[in-house]
C-alpha cells in the first residue's frame, strides 16, 4: 500500500477529553461547525476560530473516575444532529446519567477482570441475575431541541439503558443513516472482560447491538422505563427499534460512505485479547424488534438470514476468541486456548468476515502493535489525493513499546467490495508531541467526508483535566 505523509494542524487546545467530533449548520448560520463532546458533558463549536459553548451538561453526567483510578468509559457517549437539524432544530444526546452509580453486575470485580476458565463450565454459563441491584450505571438516550432563543432544551427521553459494568458503552455511539434517515445506536456488550453473560449474542438484550430508532415515531412514552432488554419496553417504544446487528464488543460509532447508488457501512469492533477489527458490509437486513420478541415468546427463531452478527463472543475479528497464557516452559512464549469452542463454533457460518483485523502483537516493521481501536471514518476529499475513497482509522496508542511518551497511531485501508480479508498502512504524522503523551482519542469527519478530526488526548484518565488537542488531518 502507498505510504501517506499527514500534517496535523491544531484547532483547539485544553479541552477535557474529546468522545465525538462532527460538523453542522446552525440554524439560521450558512457555514458549517466543528461540535466537540467531551466525555465529562461538554460540547463546544468553533465559529470564526472562537470556541463557543453549546451545551453542558456536566451535572447530568455520572461522577466519572471516582471507583477506577480516574480511567472511564461512561459519560457523553453520543451527539447526533438531525439530517434536518437546520430547520427542525432536534438533535439527540447518549450519556450516563448522574446518580445512578451502582455495585455493578459482579460486586467487587475489576475492570476487564472476568477470564472464562474453560475447564469449569460455571464461568461459561453465567447469568446476569438481580439486575435491578447488580448493575453499575444507566446511560440514557435523549432528544433535544435547540428553541428559538439559542437554549438548547431536552424534548424527551426515547430509552433508559440499565447497564451491568463500567466499561464497554460505546463511543461516538449515535449517528443517523443516509439510508433510512433513521438514528442509529451502537452499545457494546455491557462490559468486563471477554461478554460474561454472553448479552452480545442474546437477541432480547440491548447490549452489544447496532440498533435504528425511527425518532419521527412519536411513542408518548416522555420518560421509558429502565430495562436492559427489548422484551421489558413498552410496546410503542418496541415498535420505533429495529436491529441491525449483533455480536458486537465495544464500537466507536458506525459510518457510512457512498458507493455508486448505495452505502457501504462501517462498524470498528474493539478486540479483547488478540485483534482490533474492522466490518464492512453493503446488503443487511435488520429484524423488528417486534419480530424478536415474538420469536422469543414463540420459542422459535426469528429469520436471521441477510443479518448482520460480529461474531463476538465466540469470535474476535477473525479468530475464535482466546484466552492467553503465559507459558511455563518459556516465558518469552504465550499458550492460546479457545475460551469458547461451543460458540465458536455456533457462530462461524453465520458471522460476517472482517474486512480487515490488526494485531496486538505484530512483529512485521511496517506495522504496530494495537491497543483498542478508537475511530473509523470514510475519507471523500481530494486535498490528501493518497486517502482519497479509502478508510481511515486510529488506534489509542501504540502498544508495549518501551519508549514513553506514548503515542497514538492514524492507519488507513482500501475499500473492498469482495468481503476479502485487506491489508492497512500507518499513516505518518509529523507533528511534534513534545514530551507529552498523545493518546489517539476521537475521529471525526465533516458532512460531506472532505475532512478528518482528530481529538488527542494526555492521559488515559478522564478525571486528569484539560488534556485534550483537537486536530485536523491536513496534507
Amino acid at each position: 500500500m502507498i505510504k501517506v505523509k499527514v500534517s496535523l494542524r491544531p484547532i483547539v487546545s485544553k479541552l477535557n477529553l474529546p468522545t465525538v467530533l462532527k460538523t453542522a449548520i446552525l440554524p439560521g448560520d450558512s457555514i458549517e461547525r466543528l461540535f466537540i463532546a467531551t466525555q465529562v458533558g461538554e460540547i463546544f463549536y468553533i465559529g470564526n476560530g472562537v470556541i463557543e459553548t453549546f451545551l453542558d451538561i456536566r451535572p447530568r453526567i455520572i461522577k466519572l473516575g471516582v471507583s477506577s483510578g480516574g480511567y472511564d468509559e461512561r459519560g457523553l457517549l453520543g451527539l447526533a444532529f438531525h439530517p434536518q437539524f437546520y430547520y427542525n432544530r432536534l438533535f439527540y444526546l447518549h450519556y450516563s446519567a448522574a446518580g445512578t452509580q451502582g455495585p455493578g453486575a459482579i460486586p467487587g470485580a475489576l475492570l476487564e477482570s472476568f477470564k472464562p476458565n474453560p475447564c469449569d463450565s460455571k464461568t461459561l454459563n453465567l447469568k446476569w441475575i438481580n439486575r435491578e441491584i447488580q448493575y453499575d450505571h444507566i446511560d440514557t438516550v435523549e432528544e433535544w431541541i435547540l428553541q428559538s432563543n439559542g437554549q438548547p432544551q431536552k424534548r424527551r427521553t426515547l430509552l433508559n439503558i440499565r447497564r451491568p459494568f463500567l466499561n464497554h458503552n460505546g463511543v461516538n455511539s449515535l449517528n443517523f443513516s443516509p439510508e433510512t434517515g433513521k438514528l442509529v445506536l451502537t452499545t457494546g456488550d455491557g462490559g468486563s472482560g471477554y461478554d460474561p453473560f454472553n448479552l452480545s449474542q442474546d437477541d432480547m438484550e440491548i447490549a452489544g447491538k447496532i440498533i435504528e430508532i425511527d425518532v419521527v415515531k412519536n411513542t408518548f412514552i416522555d420518560n421509558p422505563p429502565v430495562v436492559t432488554r427489548f422484551n421489558e419496553l413498552p410496546v410503542p417504544i418496541q415498535e420505533t427499534l429495529t436491529v441491525i446487528a449483533k455480536g458486537v464488543r465495544n464500537i466507536p460509532g458506525i459510518s457510512f460512505q457512498r458507493f455508486r447508488n448505495q452505502y457501504i457501512k462501517y462498524a470498528g469492533i474493539v478486540g479483547q485479547d488478540l485483534v482490533e477489527s474492522i466490518f464492512s458490509f453493503i446488503h443487511y437486513k435488520p429484524i423488528p424488534v417486534t419480530q424478536l420478541i415474538q420469536a422469543f415468546l414463540m420459542k422459535s427463531e426469528p429469520d436471521q438470514e441477510g443479518f448482520i452478527n460480529f461474531g463476538w463472543r465466540g469470535w474476535e475479528g477473525a479468530f475464535p476468541t482466546s484466552i492467553i497464557t503465559g507459558c511455563s516452559a518459556n516465558p518469552a512464549l504465550n499458550e492460546k486456548t479457545i475460551a469458547y469452542y461451543d460458540e465458536a463454533v455456533k457462530t462461524s457460518v453465520r458471522r460476517l468476515q472482517p474486512l480487515i483485523s490488526y494485531f496486538h502483537e505484530d512483529p512485521r516493521p511496517d506495522k504496530f502493535k494495537a491497543i483498542a481501536l478508537t475511530g473509523v471514518q470514510p475519507y471523500m476529499g481530494n486535498e490528501i489525493p493518497e486517502l482519497s475513497g479509502n478508510v481511515v482509522f486510529t488506534d489509542l496508542a501504540r502498544g508495549k513499546e518501551s519508549q514513553l511518551p506514548v503515542r497514538g497511531v492514524l492507519a488507513y485501508t482500501r475499500v473492498r467490495t469482495d468481503c476479502k480479508l485487506n491489508d492497512f498502512s500507518v499513516i505518518e504524522t509529523d507533528y511534534n508531541f513534545g514530551s507529552q503523551s498523545a493518546y489517539y482519542v476521537s475521529l471525526g469527519t465533516n458532512l460531506n467526508q472532505t475532512r478528518l478530526y482528530l481529538g488527542v488526548y494526555g492521559s488515559m484518565k478522564v478525571a486528569d483535566s484539560n488534556q485534550g488537542t483537537v486536530f485536523e488531518i491536513v496534507p
